[in-house]
Order: structure tokens, then sequence, then C-alpha cells
């Protein structure tokens, strides 16, 4: 006969900066077949949450030191004064079957509190607290019936123990526990388990000695009302500090208003949730410089990589960029499986030099030459979807003097350690070259006066984007061919917001790619730059606003122009066009069998 007693699939562990944790890990290998480890750190009150930025890396650090096949890895650590709120999100979008916290003395491992844990769980909850040495050979399931009791027997069957007991405790004089009747009825089919019962006069007195002829003793909360909150009582309490036997406390879950969790509640919500991602998705590119580990986690998924290079006249760097590249990422250690150039019809040596070197060349204006040719990078990127397989698809300058595998390692990181986010954007330190001498971080004037002003205004969820215009970011396909591309300089722009408003801010995460030298643009340069980027945020927001007012805006710009002594005017067309999503082309459609 079947038994009724369902195996505990999936269960979620939080993992602090320090060596806590790991007891928990340990019970959650053997009970479940599936474990999500969740990075923590807790800040105190009334701190900043960015600077918990400096932790994250190390909590990353420990999570993928104890990933291995069985186990999913979240890389966008929480960090926050009251984690068991983020947690609780995490909760009700992975759905595990249990949430397993170590005991430590008022809070949990991770500095959750293990009141909120067992009062306000949105699903099964276990709290732990490991002997010196852990061990499952002889387990004891304790019960009194209620609710709890079959959690405790299910994750007891999932151990495997040598010996597994079942003791149903009574008070002496009692009414018969008819709670315990379904359990028993259970335990008849269940060979394995041993089963006997003990009445008494002191639970507390027999369930502590018990517990001491054991290696793991669980059993189902018992909870006592104090100043409104569910706390342990007094008998669970005793077992946690003083038993030799690693105990194991379970409760079932309780469901409660998702309003309770709603980040948007207040008026600080805003800042709040740009701090808590800063904090949580600012990654280095330090952290990811283990190629091999990286490869493990590619075959693991099984997930292809390409890398395009967008390049216009730049045959002064282009071959260092290419060599350097392809000897680390693909020679070395094949994290990539394709790189290409994609160019913009330059005049120089920059084509050859890629053939040279085995790279293949397109060029962009002859893509798809139906739709007609436009200038700009946008555009090569985007016909780059048509002209590359990867799951992944990665873009780096080709005009990058300083070039290091990082610039490629560290953008596809986060993809590979982290199913939920989207699209990484990479950020470095600008010198800005004047004459002879260089400015240590003069660079990024357009991002700093125009791009980062405008999303501060319109699109404050992005303003913890270090960078937003940023050569060197790379995104999963399926996100990338669903989105429109903006030919021109405002592509990055336009990236950003659609990710931000089709998937949220938790699909993005920043990486820091440390210094990054190049020829810096004229000023004039910079000012077309920077309009078109004005016309990209303007033409987002006819979608929130359902008016297209971008049809009223000049699109034209008054150029100021020296010669001769003489000031005079030129003018200009800086049009930002925007390409539909590449999903929506029948040549797409056919060669990704979409």
């Amino acid at each position: 006969m079947n038994t009724p007693i369902r195996k505990i699939k999936t269960a979620m562990v939080p993992i602090g900066p320090d060596s806590s944790g790991l007891t928990a890990l340990k019970i959650a290998n053997a009970i479940a077949e599936e474990v999500i480890l969740v990075g923590v750190v807790c800040f105190p009150e009334g701190e900043s949450i960015s600077t918990g930025a400096s932790l994250a890396p190390e909590v990353r650090k420990r999570l993928v030191s104890l990933r291995d096949k069985s186990l999913k890895s979240r890389t966008n650590v929480i960090i926050s004064s009251t984690p068991w709120k983020d947690i609780q999100d995490l909760i009700t979008s992975d759905k595990p079957d249990l949430f397993i916290l170590e005991w430590g003395e008022g809070k949990g491992s991770s500095g959750i509190s293990i009141s909120d844990v067992l009062s306000n769980s949105l699903c099964n909850s276990a709290i732990v607290r490991g002997a010196e040495t852990i061990k499952f050979d002889r387990t004891l399931i304790a019960m009194r019936g209620g609710p709890h009791a079959e959690l405790a027997l299910q994750a007891g069957m999932g151990l495997k123990s040598s010996q597994l007991d079942v003791l149903h405790l009574s008070l002496k004089g009692a009414a018969e526990d008819a709670a315990f009747k379904g359990i028993r009825s259970i335990l008849s089919h269940l060979p394995e388990v041993k089963y006997r019962s003990l009445v008494t006069e002191d639970i507390s007195r027999d369930i502590f000695n018990e517990a001491n002829q054991y290696d793991l003793v669980i059993l189902g909360i018992t909870a006592s009302k104090r100043q409104g909150n569910t706390l342990i009582s007094p008998v669970t309490e005793k077992l946690l500090r003083e038993s030799k036997a690693t105990v194991m406390i379970l409760k079932t879950k309780n469901a409660i208003p998702e309003s309770m969790f709603d980040e948007k509640a207040g008026s600080k919500a805003i800042s709040i949730l740009v701090d808590k991602w800063f904090a949580e998705n600012t990654f280095n590119s330090n952290e990811f410089s283990n190629l091999k580990q990286l490869m493990a986690f590619k075959e693991d998924q099984g997930i292809t990589i390409s890398l395009a290079l967008p390049a216009l006249n730049e045959e002064l760097t282009v071959g260092k960029v290419i060599t350097t590249i392809k000897k680390a990422l693909m020679d070395n250690v094949p994290l990539l499986d394709e790189i290409i150039l994609i160019d913009s019809d330059s005049t120089d040596q920059t084509r050859q030099i890629a053939k040279d070197l085995g790279i293949p060349v397109h060029i962009h204006q002859e893509i798809l030459p139906k739709l007609g040719t436009r200038r700009g990078k946008g555009e090569a990127l985007w016909k780059s979807l048509l002209v590359t397989k990867g799951d992944i698809i990665a873009w780096i300058d080709t005009d990058i003097a300083n070039i290091h595998p990082r610039f490629v390692y560290g953008i596809i990181g986060p993809l590979l350690l982290n199913p939920s986010i989207q699209f990484v954007k990479g950020f470095y330190r600008r010198p800005l070259r004047v004459g002879k001498k260089v400015q240590i971080s003069g660079g990024g004037r357009v991002t700093e006066l125009a791009a980062r002003p405008l999303l501060n205004l319109f699109y404050p969820e992005l303003s913890g984007v270090i960078q937003p215009l940023s050569g060197e970011y790379a995104g999963r396909r399926e996100l990338l061919e669903k989105v429109p591309f903006f030919s021109g300089y405002g592509v990055e722009t336009g990236l950003l917001i659609d990710v931000l408003e089709r998937h949220g801010l938790r699909a993005l995460a920043q990486v820091d790619l440390m210094e990054r030298i190049h020829h810096n643009q004229d000023l004039e340069a910079l000012s077309k730059m920077s309009f078109a980027i004005i016309q990209t945020v303007l033409r987002k927001l006819e979608s929130r606003y359902e008016r297209a007012f971008i049809e009223d805006v000049n699109k034209t710009m008054k150029l100021i122009r020296y010669s001769r002594g003489d000031y005079y005017l030129d003018l200009e067309e800086v049009a930002e066009l925007e390409r539909p999503p590449m999903i929506t082309l029948p040549e797409y459609k056919k060669l990704f069998k979409r």
C-alpha cells in the first residue's frame, strides 16, 4: 500500500557571511530532493543599505563554495535590516516546501527573527540547532498529535536513518489525543518506522531524556503567546539550548496578506528598493575570475554563449581585443561558443584584421537589406541577434585599450549564477585625457549630465545603475529578441527601460569591470549623443502616458560652429529611430524556429 507521506522536494536555506548555516544545509541536503541557497546579509537598522554591498561578494563566494549539482544558488544576495520580508518574496516566487533556519539566541543564523519565521511563514518552516557532531543514524520523531505532526514525519522519512523511531507523548489523565489517530494509521504502513507511546506526568523531562539517546530529534512546534508574538515553548527552547542531539523544530505554514511585503508601500519605497537592488545586484568581476567554475555552471545549464563585437574603424585596438578574448575564453577555457565582428562598414583595416584572426565578419548594412540601412551602433547590435547563435549574447566595444578577459566574463558571470537575472551592465572608472593630463574619473560626461538625471526623473528605479551608457553588457536571447532596439546612441537607455518595465528591477545586474581606457569623444559628439538619449527617454514615456508626443518634438539639432573668428549654425538631423523586436521578423523566426 502506498503511503500518503510526500517527500520534501525543495528546501530553502539562508546563508550568511559567517560560518553559520551549515547545519541547516546538511539537514536540507538529507531530507529534500533540491536545495535553494539564499545569501543574506543583515545590517543594523538605521544604516545605509548600500553599505552592505561590501559583504555581498563574500556571501556570494560562500554560496558558490557550497554549491553542487543538487543545489540552486541565488546570487542576488539579500542585504537588509529586515531580511525576512525579502525572504518572503523569494518564498512566494520559488514556492519551496520547507524553509530551514539555523537557531541562534533570539535570531537565526542570518539575522532573521525566529519569531517572524514561526508566526509569518508562507511555507512550512523549520528551526534547527546542530550538535557538535551532526549524524542521522538514530532519529527520533517526537509527537503529540496536532497540525505539525505529519510535517515532522515527512521530514524524518527523508533522512533514511538506520533507526527511525516515532514517540507519541501524552499527559497522564488527559483525554485521548484525537489528532494523532490519523498519523497512527499512517505509521501502520511504514515498517521502517518503530512506533511507541509514552504516557507521562512531565513531558518536558521525558522528552529531554529521550532526546539524549538519539543523534537527531524532530518535533512539531508547541508555541505559547507572549506579548503578541508566537514564540517557542519552554519545552522546545530547553531542547534547543541543552540537548546533546541535533534538534529540528517544524511548523506548518500560515497564510498572511501579500500587502505586508509590498515594496511599493510608503513614500520612501523607491529609495529603499534602489538601495537594496544596488547592494544585492552589484557584482565585482573578480568574483567570476575562476573560469573553470564558470564553465561548470555553463555546462550544468546546457547553454551557449556568443560574443558580438560592434566596430567602426577600430584598426588600432580590434586585433588586441580579439586575440585577448579568444585566447582566454575560447582556446584556454571554452566559455564562449562563438565570437563575431559586427562591422558598421569600416573604411580602415578593421574587418581584415578580424578575418585574419579567424573571426566571422558581418557588415550590418548588408544584413536584412529589405528593411533599409541605418547608421548607428544600436542597428549593429540589433542585427547581431540574427547572426549569432548563443542563448546568452554579450557585447563589448572594440576600442578598449586596456582589454582584459574580465570585460567579458564579468558580464556573463551573473547570468550563469542566477537564472532570474536577465540583463547585465558593466561599469568602470573612465579616465579622461585632457592634453597631457589624465583625470582619473572624468569620463562618462553624457552619463552624468544627461542619462542619469533623466533616469532619476522618470525612471527612478534605475537610479542605482552606475553607467547606463556603458558598451559592455550581456543578456539572455529570450529577452533580447522580444524588445525593440534604438538604432543609435539611445540603444543602451532603451534596453534598460524595457528590461525594467517587462521584468522588473531584480532582472537587472551590474558588474564592476575596474577601469576602461579608450579614446574620448569631442564635445560636439557628446552633445549629439545627449540629444539622442533625450529622444529615447521621451519615446519610452509615450507608452506610460499613452500619448505620442515624440512626434511633436524637434529631431534636428542646431550645432554651433566656429571658424575664422566667426560663429555660425549648422543644422543636423539626430533622429533616434527604433527597430521592432527581432522575434517579429520572418527571417529570424525561420532561423530560430520561433
